[in-house]
């Protein structure tokens, strides 16, 4: 039987690359006061990057920060829903005093 990552003829068929993945770009109209066009371009300078990279750089990690965010709610989501009793304690008088 084959193991996951393997063909049925035992021939592993894992692929990877050392060469980054191009993909097609497109055009994005944003409108932006000249204050924050003139400090956004000082920045992506000072980065050593062009504004457009900047944009997209700073998209990306707010995707990936949203990604995460969502993986996590899940996650707690999950736990809260297997949790029993609500998280509440429930006590006896007689567990807490000596009568």
């Amino acid at each position: 039987m084959a193991r996951q990552g393997e063909a049925p003829n035992g021939v592993d068929i894992t692929c990877s690359t050392l060469y980054p993945v191009v993909m097609a770009k497109r055009n994005l109209t944003i409108q932006l006061d000249e204050a924050t066009i003139r400090h956004a371009k000082i920045v992506a300078a000072r980065r050593g990057m062009s504004l457009s990279g900047l944009v997209a750089q700073q998209l990306n990690e707010l995707a990936e920060a949203d990604e995460r965010y969502e993986r996590a709610r899940a996650v707690a989501l999950e736990a809260l829903a297997g949790a029993s009793g609500g998280g509440t304690p429930v006590w006896h008088r007689e567990e807490l005093y000596d009568l």
